[in-house]
């Protein structure tokens, strides 16, 4: 429960800081609003992209043609859902990363100080890493995906096991900038959370539930950072870059 009691701590932290609340929500309230109008978009156009994508049911019966098409629909927006919830988190860090930096820093302050100090990480190279992590993810999350279609199964174990990969990786993603500082890289962070998964599935799970909560992922970011910044200080602190074996 380590993981749930630094998830709270980082709310809580944000609570009784509320200046740092506020300046935590704009990243998450910009990507929020480009997710909005990309959904708004997709939605406009998902006629057109259905019949493009159909041109084999043009000459199928009615009810053939709507069932086929019908179903291409639900997955075709149940993906870009999925997809969004799953990149929210990678893209508002991205689109925050000044901002999510100087409230690390403040929470590290606060904590007592800034612990380890290593050099900046170029913002070409957090790119890349979070889209290792989404390729990471997405050897998992795929099958997933369509494993969620199989009757029983889908509605059982999949959800379950889906929601438990989102929250680990969705760890991953918010320690990147505390444990940056600590000289931790990608393969680093990797390597501590594949040794310490109950830390990693106890912070990120109920983050992973909570962010399927319209808005939610919005109010609740701040505080996720936050949490990452205390997990970070107390857990992976002692923990060093030397010597580990390729991922």
């Amino acid at each position: 429960m380590t993981g749930l009691r630094f998830m709270l701590l980082g709310q809580r932290w944000v609570l009784t800081n509320r200046r740092w609340f506020g300046f935590g929500l704009l990243p998450a309230l910009i990507t929020l609003v480009i997710y909005a109008a990309a959904l708004i978009l997709l939605a406009r156009w998902a006629d057109d992209i259905i019949t493009w994508a159909t041109p084999f049911a043009d000459d199928w019966s009615d009810l053939s043609r709507t069932v086929v098409r019908v179903l291409f629909a639900a997955l075709l927006i149940g993906g870009a859902l999925l997809t969004a919830v799953l990149t929210f988190t990678a893209v508002t860090l991205l689109v925050g990363d000044p901002f999510y930096e100087k409230l690390s820093e403040r929470v590290e302050r606060a904590e007592g100080g800034p612990g380890e100090s290593a050099p900046g990480v170029p913002w070409w190279t957090e790119v890349a890493d979070s889209v290792r992590v989404l390729l990471r993810w997405a050897v998992f999350g795929v099958p997933l995906f369509f494993l969620g279609f199989v009757p029983l199964l889908g509605q059982t174990v999949v959800p379950a096991v889906g929601v438990a990969v989102t929250g680990f990786f969705l760890t991953i993603e918010l320690t990147s900038v505390p444990m940056a500082r600590r000289g931790l890289r990608l393969r680093d962070r990797m390597l501590f959370f594949r040794q310490h998964p109950a830390l990693a599935l106890g912070f990120g799970v109920p983050l992973a539930l909570l962010f399927l909560i319209p808005l939610a992922a919005v109010v609740l970011m701040p505080g996720a950072v936050a949490g990452a910044t205390l997990l970070s200080r107390h857990d992976a602190a002692p923990y060093r870059a030397l010597n580990r074996p390729p991922l």
